[in-house]
């Protein structure tokens, strides 16, 4: 499944530039995380991809098919759940797949069958004719998810489908789209960036509407300064580093970034100290904040 954009920029209200001269090229069966804080312009991109949105200047191909001269074809090809998406409350989960997949062309029986299967594959099955309202909130975002997933669409949209979802039904939803990105390419935006770092494949760093960095989690990694990071458990604070930075957490807990071999030179120093200790290499989260400057709500 490919994507190729082209200083795709989006301009509202003649000066505020949401999206500035993005470039993607991407070729790709997985998932694709899209990071950034809130109105760095991820909704704006996929928009724009999934053509609900017109781009200022700029354009984009998927599957060979440009989002401008040929936007019906590219909605052949696409399926998509915005962030706003609710199940209708007085429909039941299957009447909800079932009626979507009918409006993209499929006969009822065909519908309803593969309906049943979606819902199945995302764990609703014994939930197919209860009201969509008694649904939980977990459950809601499923079904959302099901809807798309049973379009059979090769590249699926979806814009940070876990918001609001507890821990658990956010595990969930992982293990689920892990299965289902072998044969597609799933476009996800994100606020939670260990989500974005378990599921992406590739991931996509935006700020104020630029391109920070792309890659897999180890490309990113390999780009920043200090690739390991030293966490210490304890109120001492009298390190001393040639190299590397230093950056308090709490009063009880600090971490240490540097290289590999500086930051596993200060190891024996922490078991004499008989200190609480772990070395890891550095999380999305700690690139997301050295790229941009600060963290997410996760």
């Amino acid at each position: 499944m490919e994507i190729i954009a082209k200083s795709l920029t989006k301009i509202y209200d003649g000066k505020y530039k949401a999206l500035d001269t993005v470039d993607l090229d991407i070729n790709l069966n997985g998932i694709f995380s899209i990071i950034g804080k809130n109105g760095a312009g991820k909704t704006t991109l996929i928009r724009i991809l999934s053509t609900q949105l017109m781009p200022t200047s700029g354009t984009a191909i998927l599957n060979g098919h440009d989002i401008l001269r040929e936007a019906g074809k590219v909605r052949e090809e696409i399926a998509a759940v915005p962030q706003e998406a609710r199940a209708v409350p007085w429909l039941t989960p299957i009447q909800t797949v079932t009626s979507y997949l009918m409006w993209r062309g499929y006969t009822f029986s065909k519908a309803k069958q593969m309906g049943l299967d979606a819902l199945r594959s995302m764990g609703l099955e014994n939930l197919e004719n209860q009201k969509n309202r008694k649904l939980s909130g977990g459950q809601k975002r499923k079904l959302m998810v099901a809807t798309v997933i049973a379009s059979e669409a090769s590249i699926i949209f979806l814009d940070e489908p876990t918001t609001g979802l507890d821990y658990i039904s956010r595990k969930e939803l992982w293990e689920i789209l892990r299965k289902l990105k072998k044969d597609r390419l799933i476009i996800l935006t994100t606020h939670y960036l260990e989500e974005a770092e378990v599921l992406g494949d590739l991931i996509t760093i935006l700020d104020k509407g630029k391109i920070m960095d792309s890659g897999t989690i180890g490309d990113l990694r390999s780009k920043i300064k200090y690739p390991f990071v030293l966490k210490v458990y304890s109120p001492q604070f009298d390190i001393e580093m040639k190299n590397g930075r230093i950056s308090r957490v709490s009063d009880n807990e600090f971490f240490i970034y540097g290289s590999e071999s500086e930051i596993y030179s200060l190891v024996q120093d922490m078991i004499n100290r008989k200190v609480r200790f772990t070395v890891e290499e550095v999380s999305l989260s700690n690139i997301f904040e050295n790229l941009v400057g600060g963290g997410e709500e996760d």
